[in-house]
């Protein structure tokens, strides 16, 4: 879609959203607003926290993805989307859910063979001193939550025991 095309109607940006990321989101998703504004484009904020929100985006010829986390970049918003019609910027339903999804991102290049850092997924049982041992000093990022939310670093078995 061309900024011609964009002209030709509404721009809905979606931003705010339930996640832990609804502050970065809400930041995010007024300097999208403000650049739309500022070429003339009419623009609509929605946010789906709200009741409703989907009636809102009736009539939109394009859905701006600034939504953060999960419910927003990791396939279901998009989902949402596809099913309702309306066009949306970013990846698709399965690419975000697989970009959302820290661990079976790092399988899938592991797979086709991508150089990638060591990792490993953390359970209870888990040898945390083996994996400082393996890793060193490692960073701790939940599986599935964007941005830095819930990010840590370890360098002893306690802290990385702590971390989890």
């Amino acid at each position: 879609m061309n900024l011609e095309q964009l002209r030709q109607g509404r721009i809905a940006v979606l931003l705010g959203g339930n996640s832990p990321e609804r502050d970065v989101s809400l930041q995010s998703g007024q300097t999208v607003v403000n650049a739309l504004q500022s070429l003339g484009l009419e623009v609509l904020t929605v946010d789906p926290a709200q009741p409703e929100w989907a009636a809102q985006l009736h009539g939109v010829r394009l859905a701006f993805i600034a939504l953060h986390g999960p419910g927003g970049d990791d396939g279901s918003m998009q989902g949402a989307l596809q099913t309702l019609g309306i066009p949306y910027t970013g990846s698709g339903v399965l690419g975000s859910a697989l970009a959302m999804d820290k661990k079976r991102s790092k399988q899938l290049w592991q797979g086709i063979g991508l150089a990638t850092a060591g990792f490993v997924a953390l359970t209870r049982d888990s040898d945390w001193q083996g994996i400082i041992d393996r890793l060193g000093k490692v960073f701790v990022k939940p599986a599935c939550q964007g941005s830095s939310i819930g990010m840590s670093s370890a360098d002893s078995a306690n802290t990385l025991r702590q971390s989890f």
